[in-house]
């Protein structure tokens, strides 16, 4: 079964002034959103203006208005097309059929989510919103906790795996550390400092082998 897109919190397509139901408006919104990221891969999220997102798309402000009511909806937007893109892929990896154990499967998705780092764009500084103060009201989940429970779901299903309680909680701290050490790892280099990233992978493998018992990644 493969990953449905991600109900964010505060879902900033509800920001959209005007979703788009036709081709050539979500053509022009893909185009917009596209521009966005190659302004924030140039000068950061915290920069980017709706003047700057125009002019990338060669289209004018009022274009972008006409489906963002401001910048931050643009990057609210721009960060959920990001995570949805990116789980998706991981997604893929845990249940495509060549992986026989589960250490192969998330070996190979930790793998594709580190190469988001290098190739999707904006995803290095944009990735699940939280850094746009989209955190969620009390009683609703946090990123982390909702990208944890649909990739652990898909290892469960696909694996035959046990669940319980300690570990929802085990496969969530995962996600944490990846995503803490992955950062930290492309921070200063774009190929992403290797040694950081050895450290997360050899980690959580670590922690998950206590749940689902020892199995070494061939890949």
């Amino acid at each position: 079964m493969a990953l449905q897109e991600i109900p964010i919190p505060s879902d900033p397509v509800a920001s959209l002034r005007n979703e788009p139901v036709q081709a050539r408006s979500t053509a022009r919104l893909t185009a917009l959103l596209d521009a966005a990221a190659a302004v924030v891969d140039e000068i950061g999220f915290e920069r980017m203006t709706t003047a700057m997102v125009a002019e990338r798309a060669g289209a004018s402000i009022g274009t972008v208005y006409r489906y963002f009511p401001d910048r931050i909806a643009v990057l609210q937007a721009l960060s959920t097309r990001n995570l949805n893109r990116v789980l998706t892929r991981v997604s893929d990896e845990i249940l495509d059929e060549r992986h026989t154990n589960w250490a192969d499967a998330f070996a190979s998705a930790f793998g594709v989510f580190t190469e988001a780092y290098r190739s999707e764009p904006s995803f290095r500084g944009l990735r699940f919103g939280d850094v746009l103060d989209m955190r969620p009201a009390p009683q609703e989940a946090t990123f982390n906790s909702i990208v944890a429970n649909r990739l652990l779901d898909n290892m469960l299903s696909r694996f035959g795996l046990a669940d319980g309680p300690d570990v929802r909680f085990t496969f969530e701290t995962v996600v944490e550390v990846s995503d803490a050490l992955a950062t930290r790892a492309f921070a200063r280099d774009s190929n992403g400092d290797q040694a950081f990233l050895d450290a997360g992978r050899e980690l959580v493998f670590g922690m998950l082998a206590r749940h689902f018992g020892s199995a070494q990644p061939t890949t």
